[in-house]
């Protein structure tokens, strides 16, 4: 379980500027807020306040029609259908277990078929050009897909700072060859109850971000 994100920015920087994305625009404050939450929920087990949160997701008749709207509301209802104690459980059954979870939520896991693998270590100097560091007291490495979901979103944030093309890649290299498959396991997980709807509104707002990134050429 993690207990906060993996990385964090340096207090000092050498971000090249740019200009083609800004954190300050609604639809990168969205893709932000949208990773975040994932992160969250691949982190750790929903307490009583995000549950409830969660329970309170409102979608638009305008909305209902869109790719993300359904899997929103999916995950509203799923809330609203299970309490602390049972999505604790789930969670344990999923990503921990007696030894290990149903599901090996690691980049380097998908992508070799072994922990803390070469996947870890591309990773790892990519976030250091990036002017991330490890946190300390975190004891997950970085290839954590909450860790990732929690790093894309600073990356979106700091946006002008880092570079739309950085972030493509940092997405095309280490999210997209993995996360999608991730995703659709976790929807498919015979542990996965509330976190059914995790996985599809993972797996569905994965395949948004990489119609995203090849549109914006």
């Amino acid at each position: 379980m993690l207990s906060g994100t993996a990385v964090h920015p340096q207090d000092k920087t050498d971000h090249p500027r740019a200009s083609q994305v800004s954190g300050s625009d609604p639809e990168q404050r969205w893709r932000a807020h949208t990773y975040r939450l994932l992160g969250a929920l691949l982190g750790a087990p929903p307490q009583a306040p995000q549950l409830s949160a969660l329970q309170a997701i409102e979608v638009g008749e305008g909305d209902r029609n869109t790719p993300m709207g359904p899997v929103w509301e999916g995950l509203r209802m799923a809330a609203a259908m299970t309490d602390v104690q049972r999505v604790d459980d789930e969670y344990h059954d999923l990503f921990i277990g007696m030894g290990r979870g149903e599901l090996v939520p690691y980049a380097s896991w998908y992508l070799t078929g072994l922990l803390m693998d070469q996947p870890l270590a591309v990773l790892r100097a990519t976030l250091a050009g990036l002017g991330f560091q490890r946190q300390e007291g975190v004891c997950e490495p970085e290839d954590h897909a909450a860790a990732l979901c929690e790093t894309m979103a600073m990356i979106i944030e700091n946006s002008d700072e880092i570079g739309f093309e950085r972030q493509r890649t940092f997405f095309d290299d280490h999210m997209a060859p993995w996360l999608g498959r991730f995703f659709a396991d976790l929807k498919g997980a015979q542990s996965a109850r509330f976190y059914r709807a995790v996985g599809e509104l993972g797996e569905r707002f994965i395949g948004t971000e990489q119609q995203y990134f090849s549109m914006l050429v």
